[in-house]
């Protein structure tokens, strides 16, 4: 009798296992669909596995689109900084520069981010 309910219980336990292992191998993160709770923590974890030289399309593939985006031209080429949501600072309603990290691209490759970035693109 208790073997049978030993049993049972690791079967139900090994399905619970498989369910899982799919749910997460068939259905990753997407930044677009998540509140912004979870999506700020998205962002500080994927904003941590940036490398420098990395392109815009790898970016947006990996954090979705930014919260905030300023663009221009130079001599130097096109520069962007896109700002993605990491940290919660008012409850307004509002996404502001303050609450996001800065990621500078120069000709759609990214060449700085965190805070000196905005920084570096206002003074190009």
């Amino acid at each position: 009798m208790n073997k049978k309910i030993v049993t049972r219980i690791g079967i139900g336990v090994a399905l619970y296992a498989v369910f899982v292992a799919a749910v997460l191998l068939f259905y990753p993160d997407n930044a677009q669909d998540m509140d912004w709770k979870d999506r700020e923590e998205y962002n500080k974890v994927q904003v941590a596995k940036l490398e420098l030289g990395q392109t815009k399309q790898q970016i947006l593939a990996l954090l979705g689109g930014p919260d905030i985006s300023e663009a221009k031209k130079t001599d130097g080429g096109m520069y962007q900084v896109m700002f993605f949501r990491t940290q919660h600072v008012k409850s307004d309603g509002i996404t502001t520069q303050d609450e996001c990290t800065a990621l500078l691209l120069q000709n759609d490759e990214l060449i700085a981010w965190g805070d000196s970035a905005y920084q570096d693109y206002l003074t190009l």
